[in-house]
């Protein structure tokens, strides 16, 4: 199951299990994205699903949960790429832009340091990602469960995610235009590696970022 999987991390992780050889259930709130995806991916012979879901609904998520075990008996891998940011200072943004963040599963750089002064409430979500990464570990293990939890705390990748942080279309190009930034493919590429561990091997984070990037 990948979540956020109409574009950017979330589609490429998609691609990049369907060619493995899995079976994938997508969730996204653009449904003709994700139709357009599973068309992509049925063509090359992956069995796949898809259902729209907006990460916050409970409803919408139990109803992705429910499709898998109808379609393919259940789930074995979730990969939480619903990813978003949004330009919104502590001390002037609206909050509805903190709740929204506050749903995103997927991490980032931002979980380890705080990029820039207007990003403090998006680095808070990470961070708070982060620990929830790690109780879930404790959690499991506790339970002496096989599941394993894992991050991927991805630096600058070319997606939609700049030009929705800062609102505006040319902010795509500002950010990425300066050196070359990671690949949607390149962050899928550690997600298979993750999942392409034995079951004794649980890797906690995974940092990538551009070779260029200096924080």
């Amino acid at each position: 199951m990948v979540t956020g999987a109409s574009s950017g991390i979330g589609a490429a992780t998609a691609r990049a299990l369907a060619e493995a050889g899995a079976a994938v259930v997508l969730g996204a709130r653009r449904m003709d994205r994700l139709e357009a995806l599973a068309a992509e991916l049925g063509g090359r012979g992956a069995a796949v699903a898809v259902a729209a879901t907006d990460m916050r609904r409970e409803a919408d998520v139990v109803r992705l949960f429910a499709l898998a075990r109808d379609r393919f008996g259940g789930v074995d891998v979730l990969v939480n790429a619903a990813g978003l940011g949004r330009r919104a200072p502590l001390a002037s943004a609206p909050t509805e832009l903190w709740r929204e963040m506050l749903v995103v599963h997927v991490s980032s750089m931002a979980a380890h340091r705080i990029p820039s002064p207007d990003a403090a409430m998006y680095a808070a979500t990470k961070f708070a990602v982060r620990a929830l990464t790690e109780g879930l570990r404790q959690e499991l293990r506790a339970r002496q469960s096989p599941i394993r939890v894992s991050a991927v705390s991805p630096g600058h990748v070319e997606t939609e995610f700049a030009e929705v942080f800062a609102g505006r279309p040319e902010a795509a190009a500002e950010t990425y235009g300066r050196f070359k930034v990671l690949e949607a493919r390149d962050v899928a590429a550690a997600i298979v590696w993750i999942l392409s561990q034995p079951p004794h091997v649980e890797v906690h984070d995974v940092l990538v970022r551009p070779t260029a990037q200096r924080n």
